[in-house]
């Protein structure tokens, strides 16, 4: 063999070898804990929920998913645990549409729970790519097919996890660890599962949800009116929803669906009457067939907060027109435990018409800026 020819093999070798002990750390150190739950070690979780719960779905023992999207995503997991008597695993995704929580969800289910409590919004039915078109969804690591496992074990992503997971198991090199977390160099920080995108402890919630910035962001919607409508299509809303709702309930009949609508300020509904009321009318008109298609369902109840005026009206409760604060989400579980506006599936849509008078009757000049 030339010398050109050994130089390419020892390369060669070299790369494969290289390869070879960067897939069996992984494995070993499994961050994303997609083979086994973590028992070596302390776990580490990432922010990055939709690749995150793929591993949350295989190594957490559970009967309820909680899914959903941003207005979702703060809750504790604990807390749901608390109100519903339930031992539940939070599965939310900001930004999330109807495919990618479909998706999530339908890979959750296979793992038998008895209910899932699915905070559910228009908005998740804009228009969305196929999920295998979707670059934010590792879709194969929920899968675990070929493609997903060796993506997995041979990524450098996944090597550095795994060796920022050993450098923290030594306490001299535990701090260097923390800050490489906090520059996100490593994305898998966070030790609490329960504390997994939530509100930090020490935040001021008072400077984060007041009026003044609800406020702001009804004002903000006055000047970019065209922003109101974007994803808003009824045909595309409709599709979307019986191809990623209605057929995925259908398939898990044993399954109980807790599915709620959740308390919008009122000002997300009047900003929708002052500046684009053909987008309200869609929604006001997708969430009427959508509860109807609702109760017809054995196997699903919904909640209706959108018309609890006594959270709606009180816009110390949010962040913006549609973000609403930590206490709220504790309200809204003990509302869902209480059976508090439970839709009657012989009148589904009697929550539509009253959040339509309340939006009528309401005056935004009454708000002090």
């Amino acid at each position: 063999m030339s010398i050109s020819g050994q130089n390419l093999f020892r390369f060669l070798s070299v790369g494969a070898a290289t390869f070879i002990l960067a897939a069996a750390l992984n494995y070993v150190i499994d961050p994303l804990q997609l083979f086994r739950p973590a028992v070596l070690y302390p776990a580490r979780y990432s922010l990055d929920d939709r690749m995150q719960n793929a591993g949350l779905i295989r190594s957490q023992d559970f009967n309820t998913v909680f899914i959903g999207t941003s207005l979702a995503v703060h809750y504790r997991a604990s807390a749901i645990n608390d109100a519903l008597g339930v031992k539940s695993v939070k599965l939310a995704m900001s930004g999330s549409n109807s495919v990618e929580q479909s998706f999530v969800l339908n890979a959750a289910l296979l793992r038998r729970p008895k209910m899932v409590l699915w905070e559910m919004d228009d908005w998740i039915f804009r228009d969305a790519p196929p999920i295998d078109e979707d670059k934010f969804v590792p879709a194969d690591y929920y899968r675990m097919n070929i493609k997903g496992i060796s993506g997995y074990l041979l990524s450098l992503d996944t090597a550095r996890e795994s060796v920022g997971i050993l450098i923290r198991l030594l306490k001299p090199l535990d701090r260097l660890a923390a800050a490489l977390a906090s520059l996100q160099y490593l994305k898998f920080g966070s030790g609490s599962i329960d504390d997994l995108n939530t509100l930090p402890a020490n935040v001021d919630r008072t400077t984060v949800y007041n009026t003044a910035n609800t406020r702001k962001s009804f004002d903000y919607f006055a000047a970019h009116p065209s922003e109101i409508a974007s994803g808003y299509d009824y045909d595309a809303m409709v599709r979307g929803f019986e191809r990623d709702v209605i057929s995925l309930i259908k398939a898990y009949p044993g399954v109980e669906f807790r599915i709620y609508f959740p308390p919008y300020s009122i000002l997300q509904f009047v900003s929708m009457r002052d500046f684009s009321p053909q987008t309200l009318q869609i929604i006001l008109k997708f969430t009427s067939l959508a509860l109807e298609r609702f109760a017809q369902l054995p196997n699903v109840k919904v909640y209706d907060f959108r018309d609890a005026q006594e959270i709606t009206h009180d816009l110390d409760n949010y962040h913006d027109v549609i973000h609403h604060s930590p206490t709220i989400d504790l309200k809204v579980l003990s509302m869902i435990a209480a059976g508090d506006h439970l839709v009657n599936r012989d009148a589904p849509t009697v929550s539509v018409e009253r959040l339509k008078q309340q939006v009528e009757a309401y005056r935004i000049d009454a708000i002090e800026r």
